[in-house]
């Protein structure tokens, strides 16, 4: 068997300087992640930028025996893009996104991240959708499923791959669309992602226009009457509104009233993404059945609402997340949530939830291998802090907050949020007949189980 410094010395000669190892100037910097929970090390760093050279470092990868991980964005909450003594494929530096306005189709690497993807599309008026945080790696994204502010008008980032190039485990290369490869295509949208390494996606894009956005605050004593309006308004709008709520403590901004500042609120956020003549008239009847402390409304581009979550969510702070579907906002779940907030323990924290259906729930099972797409809520409770020493207190506070909403678990949960499950979670997201067609897929194009550093499906071994 090759030893790892022979393969190490083969890296070198094909990578150069763009092969990281522990102890040089950039080991330090390269390794980190988006979440600062996962401190790992890995026995090298293959910065590739072409899919050839991702072939080639599989090939000396697997030689040497070595585990593998695949870096994109960096930005998943388990931190799978990296492991103590495995050898890493780095993605970051293929971030080239090109678009053809005509087609309306985008063109993006492997390592692109969401604020890469707009740029390239929005002076088009065009944009694929797509997640809320634009330091987001697209590729983790999209091959998770991809919620976001355009899911009910235009559906998940997964249902928006046409084609995908995909370095199989083995080093083959291959092109993934509908008529080569398709059920590799349908695994890759929204299966999770270990069945090759993606290095370039092609991506259905859509029209967008400037988008009217309102935000309302509310004080804790009237977060239960403004969550009943809030599900009573989400649940019986177009497809062309999108409307978000968060549990958090509230900030320093000019326009939020100083009582509320430094405690605990909650924020609805409602998002017109139709004709901007009805825009102001669809949004008002939120405010006006639970009238909020404060109000903010704004017009934005698509690319400026893509950042706007940005600034929340930093890279290098400590991240635990939790979610589960709920099955509605009711006289059961209303009071745990305020309940939860008001026990919130970390100022960077929040609980999140949406109102999801629309053109999520419109794309027939088979085109995808996304999960629970009736599910009516998504709901997610994720903490931030900076202090190791706070670790068990905040993950404490994510899975109570979790928990305490059983009685009204639609079932399942999205998987690009799992981050300690046990094994069988992943089975438990999927069913078990959408997993045994993904593991299926598995043992076609990853029988030996190489891309296994993330939330993993098995080979069919046991079918």
């Amino acid at each position: 068997m090759t030893t790892t410094v022979s393969v190490v010395q083969q890296l070198r000669t094909l990578l150069g300087p763009r092969l990281v190892l522990p102890g040089e100037p950039h080991y330090e910097q390269t390794r980190r992640v988006w979440n600062s929970m996962h401190d790992r090390r890995p026995a090298l760093i293959a910065r590739c930028t072409t899919a050839a050279e991702v072939s080639q470092v599989l090939r000396h990868l697997r030689t040497a025996n070595l585990p593998v991980t695949v870096r994109g964005g960096g930005h998943n909450v388990a931190g799978a893009a990296v492991a103590d003594d495995a050898g890493m494929v780095d993605l970051s530096l293929m971030r080239e996104v090109t678009v053809d306005p005509a087609a309306g189709l985008a063109h993006a690497q492997g390592g692109a991240l969401l604020r890469d993807l707009d740029a390239a599309t929005t002076p088009h008026g065009l944009a694929c959708p797509a997640g809320v945080v634009s330091h987001t790696g697209l590729g983790g994204l999209a091959l998770g499923g991809g919620y976001g502010w355009l899911a009910r008008k235009w559906g998940l980032t997964c249902d928006h791959i046409v084609a995908a190039e995909v370095v199989l485990a083995d080093g083959s290369v291959v092109v993934s669309d509908d008529t080569e490869h398709p059920d590799l295509l349908w695994a890759l949208r929204g299966g999770g992602g270990n069945f090759g390494v993606v290095t370039r996606f092609t991506l259905r894009l859509r029209p967008v226009e400037p988008i009217l956005l309102h935000t309302g605050v509310y004080g804790l004593d009237e977060a239960a009457h403004a969550l009943a309006a809030y599900a009573e308004f989400a649940e019986n709008q177009t497809n062309d509104l999108h409307a978000v709520g968060a549990a958090k403590i509230a900030g320093e901004q000019s326009w939020l009233p100083d009582e509320l500042r430094g405690r605990p609120v909650l924020y609805l956020t409602a998002a017109w993404l139709g004709e901007a003549e009805r825009g102001p008239n669809a949004i008002e009847s939120l405010p006006s059945a639970a009238r909020p402390a404060a109000r903010l409304d704004r017009v934005l581009s698509y690319a400026e609402l893509q950042a706007l979550g940005d600034h929340s969510e930093p890279h290098g702070n400590r991240y635990y997340t939790k979610s589960c579907y709920l099955t509605d906002l009711d006289a059961v779940s209303v009071p745990q949530i305020v309940e939860a907030a008001a026990d919130i323990t970390s100022p960077l924290s929040s609980i999140d939830f949406e109102f999801l259906r629309g053109a999520i729930s419109s794309v027939p099972d088979e085109d995808s291998a996304f999960p629970r797409r009736d599910a009516p809520y998504i709901l997610t409770a994720s903490a931030q802090w900076t202090r190791p020493e706070e670790d068990d207190h905040h993950i404490g506070w994510t899975r109570r907050t979790v928990d305490r909403l059983s009685d009204r678990h639609f079932g399942g949960a999205y998987v690009n949020y799992l981050q300690d499950e046990p094994g069988d979670r992943v089975l438990e997201v999927y069913g078990e007949p959408l997993y045994r067609r993904l593991a299926e897929v598995k043992r076609r194009y990853d029988p030996d189980n190489v891309l296994r550093h993330n939330q993993n499906v098995t080979p069919a071994t046991r079918y």
